[in-house]
């Protein structure tokens, strides 16, 4: 049978890349998906999805669709909610099936448990994707699928075989043994007289051999067993699957051996376990074969589905609290990737988001966001605290859902998706210490340009800051011709306004693909805006107007000098 994915479509060749360990760590995915679940084997499996990126539209098209599908359908989600732990118990049943260790009996009672929960997750999802309107190509796909499966395998046969067959395994209750015994009475060889559908009870055992030891004879001349099979009443209507019958030659198929010396372990329980498995396998082997003409579940199973289904609920289940916040989030666009454009309208970063709905009281300001061919590589200036960090982020935070199918934290995005996103933010200090933190730093930006392309998106924060300034102002520069030149998209937030001046000069004098622009974070009446736009640098402005708000210019000094006096 044809694989199914909800995260790409049948026959997709989409290229994926990893986001590199730093970019994990600047753009907070560990945060972010510690937010959206407490489960580590659902934080790792979100993690997993979402640091593997493709800029292929269709891949792209075909997420955003049934996330839209997820988010729209709460039944949807209850539903499959409820299916995750029919999945996660297949999970396990997979697990022990690899136990090689495992017994027959028990192999035949996790298939039945395995074909019992296939059963149940199928029609469970036949039924709810019949209940809801579902729009995407992925979900009509998986409908049509187990639509097909449910009408064309015997369904309801299978059902009823699962039942009788479990309940007639389930009838085994007690077996009759024949241990035979070495000189000094210890176990030497076992068998398997009889299997029966009642247990063990009879209390009379230490009475019947005290009575044979006080016989004359002492002895049971022969080793006839049938005048024991009474302890273990037999029952006809379980000798189909060998339950309550004497098994003949049972000793002669499965004696085992054991030796010991007179110190050494009870070898009776090991005897045990081989004997057991040994008698039951013919009779397990043919309930697999009988299992196995209706369906080979091995070759397509529903538990692939799982870590996909839950990084579809468990992102709806944030984008209704985002919205239940009256904060705006919508479904992203995918326009041509040979375009390199983006044009977000009130874009934020999702992490403010997240904390407000955690509780924060916390004012979260939008803004306007654009590449396009005058604009690709924008030199990000502003004050301190005044979310040139946040802006960069939530720019990088914007691609990578909308790149996974997800809603983005905006009102509006149309977007040319990139092949990656790198990020270069200040690094720790343990990791300077055998580079110096210049050196590191421009190892980092080298190993960036090494992998690099025109697709993708370049997020510099702070970067070359730590140095002095003429050297970083230096190296910056570089940086940035080089970032045209290879005709990235970039954010670059600095404190080097120098880097954001002369950028005509620039443009002009270097050859590329794409455009530098001088972006600032606002400040009003002295306060910090939160809010970019396209501006040279406003250094000695933004100071200005911080000296008159804290009355620190000349003539505020002088006159309280003069008042004082």
């Amino acid at each position: 049978m044809e694989e199914l994915s909800l995260l790409y479509p049948a026959g997709s060749d989409a290229v994926y890349k990893t986001l590199t360990k730093e970019a994990v760590n600047d753009l907070s995915i560990d945060f972010l998906c510690e937010s959206l679940t407490d489960e580590p084997y659902e934080q790792n499996s979100i993690k997993q999805l979402l640091v593997n990126i493709t800029d292929d539209e269709k891949v792209i098209k075909y997420r955003c669709d049934i996330f839209d599908d997820f988010l729209r359908n709460l039944k949807l989600r209850q539903d499959l909610t409820d299916l995750l732990g029919k999945l996660n118990d297949l999970r396990e049943i997979e697990r022990f099936q690899k136990d090689t260790e495992a017994s027959s009996l028990w192999q035949m009672i996790n298939r039945l448990r395995e074909m019992d929960g296939y059963v149940d997750c199928i029609t469970q999802i036949k039924n709810t994707l019949e209940s809801v309107d579902v729009r995407s190509e992925g979900l009509l796909k998986l409908k049509e699928s187990v639509q097909t499966i449910y009408n064309g395998s015997g369904f309801p046969e299978l059902k009823k075989d699962i039942i009788q067959t479990l309940k007639k395994a389930q009838e085994l209750k007690s077996i009759t043994l024949g241990v035979n015994l070495d000189p000094l009475l210890r176990p030497k060889t076992v068998g398997v007289i009889s299997l029966n559908n009642k247990e063990f009870t009879d209390s009379g055992i230490l009475r019947r051999f005290m009575n044979f030891a006080n016989q004359e004879s002492e002895l049971h001349n022969g080793n006839d067993v049938s005048g024991f099979v009474s302890f273990h009443p037999a029952n006809s209507g379980t000798t189909k699957l060998g339950f309550g019958k004497i098994i003949t030659g049972a000793q002669q198929d499965v004696n085992q051996t054991f030796s010991s010396d007179l110190t050494g372990s009870d070898p009776l329980s090991d005897a045990l376990k081989k004997v057991v498995t040994d008698i039951l396998r013919r009779t397990v082997n043919e309930i697999k074969s009988m299992l196995n003409k209706y369906i080979n579940i091995s070759g397509y199973s529903f538990v692939a589905l799982m870590p996909e289904i839950i990084f579809y609920i468990r992102f709806a289940e944030l984008c209704d609290k985002i919205k239940a916040k009256g904060l705006p989030i919508c479904k992203a666009e995918v326009k041509p990737k040979d375009e390199r454009n983006c044009k977000i309208s009130d874009v934020y970063n999702i992490k403010l988001a997240i904390k407000s709905v955690k509780g924060d009281d916390n004012k979260i300001i939008t803004n306007e966001f654009e590449f396009d061919d005058n604009k690709r590589i924008y030199i990000l200036t502003g004050p301190n605290r005044g979310g040139k960090t946040t802006i960069t982020q939530a720019v990088g935070l914007a691609y990578l859902l909308a790149q996974n199918g997800i809603y983005v934290p905006a009102s509006s995005m149309e977007f040319s998706p990139c092949d990656n996103i790198f990020t270069h933010f200040p690094a720790d200090e343990n990791d300077t210490v055998d580079l110096g933190r210049l050196g590191e730093e421009s190892k980092r930006l080298a190993d960036i340009f090494s992998e690099a392309s025109k697709y993708s998106l370049i997020l510099l924060n702070e970067s070359l800051a730590t140095t002095n300034v003429a050297e970083g102002l230096y190296i910056a520069k570089d940086v940035v011709k080089a970032m045209r030149y290879l005709g990235a998209r970039s954010i670059f937030n600095t404190h080097m306004h120098d880097l954001a001046r002369n950028l005509d000069e620039l443009n002009s004098n270097t050859e590329g693909l794409s455009k530098v622009e001088s972006m600032v974070t606002g400040v009003e009446n002295g306060e910090r805006s939160f809010k970019i736009f396209i501006a040279p640098p406003q250094g000695v402005s933004y100071a200005k107007d911080i000296a008159e708000k804290y009355g620190v210019t000349f003539d505020k000094i002088k006159a309280n000098i003069d008042n004082k006096n």
